[in-house]
């Protein structure tokens, strides 16, 4: 049974009511949404919102991945371009919601995420009129809004998916998945905190942050070349969600993988070109 305000959280208590203009700067706005508290204190997200010069009634509504928040203001330029509202969504616990005395990133069990998922859902559809959502996301928001869709799927609120390099399953060596994993999933009940001390490749992050080999600029203290500790709790909520989606969901929307070990919207210009590209058609094809 989903329960509909998971453990370790109070329900969300919506949106606070000022909207300030974002970090990125004009036409960039955000909201704060109040996520009541949870073991480490209170919980927020932050939803950014860009508005499109040519409206057409459509909205996307973006989320990032592990070690991630949202900085892609190119995405947002190719969304808008289109006509769609861009919206996006900084978890909790994530770039402009995560507070000090919160433990990076960490989560306990996926479905903590509904409540700022469905907030967001609630400003874009109710408040901001628009009458037709499509959900991006990457890595494990990937994931995150997968089961959040399916669990969802008798509202009619999300009208197409497009998933960039989806964190549907572990890549991982067979050790790590079948013995090491097993292990974590029991250890992540018990001491959830726990640092695994598996550590992040750097190449990912040296390869794209302007001051080592690449072009983009973001905050190193929200998304650290060397990414944030894995922690069993947090492993073990990721294992779980992939297990259920392994299982079999049912969506009912119009859905797009790119699929990738990277982010392939922060690949070199050609492979940008090519699923913006792929990812256009689609949507004249599905969306539009």
């Amino acid at each position: 049974m989903i329960a509909e305000h998971p453990p370790h959280s109070r329900a969300a208590g919506g949106t606070v009511a000022v909207v300030e203009t974002d970090l990125l700067g004009t036409p960039y706005e955000r909201h704060t949404i109040d996520l009541g508290s949870d073991d480490e204190g209170p919980v927020t997200a932050t939803l950014v919102r860009r508005r499109s010069e040519k409206p057409t009634g459509a909205a996307v509504l973006y989320v990032h991945g592990f070690v991630d928040y949202f900085f892609q203001t190119h995405l947002a330029d190719f969304y808008t371009e289109r006509g769609l509202d861009f919206y996006a969504l900084d978890l909790r616990k994530y770039g402009r919601s995560l507070q000090p005395h919160q433990t990076p990133n960490f989560v306990r069990d996926l479905r903590e995420y509904y409540p700022e998922l469905d907030e967001a859902v609630r400003i874009i559809r109710d408040e901001d009129s628009h009458n037709r959502l499509l959900v991006n996301g990457h890595s494990t928001g990937g994931l995150v809004i997968a089961l959040w869709a399916h669990d969802r799927r008798d509202t009619g609120w999300v009208d197409g998916l497009f998933f960039n390099s989806p964190f549907f399953d572990l890549n991982a060596p067979w050790l790590l998945r079948k013995v090491v994993t097993p292990a974590t999933m029991q250890l992540g009940k018990v001491r959830p905190y726990l640092d695994l001390k598996l550590g992040l490749n750097e190449v990912y992050g040296r390869s794209i942050h302007h001051t080592h080999s690449g072009e983009w600029e973001y905050d190193l203290t929200w998304k650290p070349v060397g990414g944030f500790p894995v922690r069993a709790g947090w492993l073990r909520a990721i294992r779980q969600g992939q297990a259920r989606l392994h299982a079999g969901l049912d969506i009912g929307a119009p859905t797009l993988v790119a699929c990738s070990t990277l982010s392939y919207t922060l690949s070199a210009p050609p492979a940008r070109k090519v699923v913006f590209a792929e990812l256009g058609r689609w949507l004249s094809a599905y969306f539009d």
